[in-house]
């Protein structure tokens, strides 16, 4: 299992918030890939 640790803002897509993943990462992320995402709150504006 691998694991990657990426501290992000959210972006907006239209009417949506959504959440970029770094390109470096698409090799390990590929389409198919199921993942566990844990969402902290490390600011709120």
């Amino acid at each position: 299992m691998k694991q990657f640790i990426i501290t992000k803002k959210i972006a907006k897509h239209g009417r949506q918030a959504i959440l970029v993943i770094p390109k470096i990462l698409q090799k390990a992320l590929k389409p198919d890939t199921l993942v566990e995402v844990q969402i902290k709150v490390l600011e709120d504006k």
